[in-house]
């Protein structure tokens, strides 16, 4: 997926140059206007909040923005809702839209809000910049990229229990789990909120990719059943709960909470995308952590594609009154070197050619990245490989099924009549 990376020494100056010199970008219209005549405009931009990103982080990761574009004031907003996901529509119904959103990604019916970026040419040298378009059409930008199949693990807990190599199949990983429990520990560490169902799609990307390398188009076009393809992996998981190799209870356990679990040993291994990295180099433990591609089925590519997702994207809303200040500063979060490697830092994500100091555990995911074959998207997906917003939510909550009864094949049968649904 990534080829190691390129110094970005002159590439880096040249952009801090530019940057420092042209006040930040150097867009002329009507908001650059208003600011030679003495006022102040006022960019809102809503954002992820986290445990990583904070709202303090974001006030501090605009400042230098701010500092070199007096007449910019960039406003963090936080989601009202349970994310920005839910806050956005939320602000939209309501006129009161922010002038640039983050995390969230152009689908068709989102593109029609967002202001097309295609032609700005600083966009074309950002992460995923092809795979993120629409119709052929940029509205999303990002800082760079979270690798999403990955198994932290616990290496002492792996000692302990005699595992000397990493589970390559998942017969090989049902087996791991067998040995981990008999030594004591919980093999796998799940929980509730939106970590049940994220986990078993991380898992499942690489082999899914082999068997059906264009998943998220098929499933749209009807060519493939989203449920029923993923079945096995389902009933594998069955057997994960009825064995213990998840806690039986797990659903009643908050996401931060699961991450502590981890942390602190009382489990075995971790699913979690490449962000997780920012978390282990904070938290104070008397074991190594380590990480290892998600295994494959028998017989598939080892390692297989790696599940990737476009890192703390930028949108901006077609409805601006502030569209070359909103310009200006996005532009300036995906392509200034210190804002680039303060956001890539701060929530563990990676950018080809970008050069920043690595935990001994992210120098572990880099090579992941290097030697994976390819990419492949996340559950909903992005650009021309999504399904229906929502698809991630729906996914987790039939996948928590499996807690409380459900069968494998009830809940592929719930997925795949969600989606016929929304065809």
């Amino acid at each position: 997926m990534r080829s190691p990376r390129p110094s970005l020494a002159l590439s880096a100056v040249g952009c801090l140059v530019l940057l420092t010199g042209c006040g930040g970008g150097g867009f002329a219209g009507d908001s650059q206007a208003q600011q030679s005549e003495g006022g102040q405009v006022s960019v809102r931009m809503l954002v992820n909040i986290s445990p990583n990103l904070t709202q303090a982080y974001w006030d501090g990761l605009v400042k230098p923005f701010e500092q070199a574009n007096p007449g910019i004031d960039v406003k963090i907003e936080a989601p009202t809702g349970k994310g920005v996901a839910d806050t956005l529509p939320q602000q939209l119904a309501a006129g009161n839209a922010p002038d640039v959103v983050e995390t969230l990604m152009a689908d068709e019916t989102l593109a029609k809000q967002m202001l097309d970026l295609t032609d700005q040419p600083w966009t074309k040298d950002t992460p995923l910049a092809e795979q993120a378009k629409l119709g052929g059409r940029t509205y999303s930008v990002g800082v760079g990229v979270q690798a999403q199949s990955l198994v932290f693990y616990n290496k002492a807990a792996f000692d302990k229990a005699g595992i000397k190599e990493s589970p390559t199949t998942f017969d090989e990983l049902d087996a791991a789990m067998g040995k981990l429990k008999e030594a004591g520990y919980l093999p796998l560490q799940t929980g509730g909120d939106f970590l049940t169902g994220l986990q078993l799609l991380q898992l499942s990307n690489p082999s899914r990719a082999q068997t059906h390398p264009a998943w998220q188009q098929d499933v749209k076009a009807g060519k493939t059943k989203a449920g029923e393809s993923l079945l096995p992996y389902l009933e594998r998981y069955r057997t994960w709960i009825d064995k213990g190799y998840v806690d039986k209870n797990a659903l009643g356990m908050k996401y931060a909470d699961a991450e502590t679990a981890f942390l602190t040993g009382k489990s075995a291994m971790y699913v979690m995308g490449s962000w997780f990295t920012a978390s282990e180099a904070k938290a104070k433990k008397d074991f190594e952590v380590g990480v290892f591609p998600a295994p494959v089925d028998k017989g598939q590519t080892y390692p297989g594609p790696q599940g990737a997702t476009l890192a703390a994207p930028y949108m901006i809303l077609k409805s601006t009154p502030q569209k070359d200040a909103a310009l200006k500063l996005v532009q300036w979060l995906v392509t200034d070197p210190a804002a680039v490697k303060s956001q890539l830092a701060q929530d563990g994500n990676f950018r080809t050619g970008v050069e920043r100091e690595f935990t001994p555990l992210e120098k572990q995911v880099q090579e992941i990245l290097d030697k994976a074959p390819s990419g492949v998207p996340q559950g909903e997906g992005y650009g021309d490989a999504t399904l229906p917003k929502g698809f991630n939510a729906a996914w987790n909550t039939e996948v928590q099924g499996l807690y409380v009864g459900k069968s494998p094949k009830e809940v592929a049968e719930g997925v795949d009549r969600w989606l016929a649904g929304r065809a």
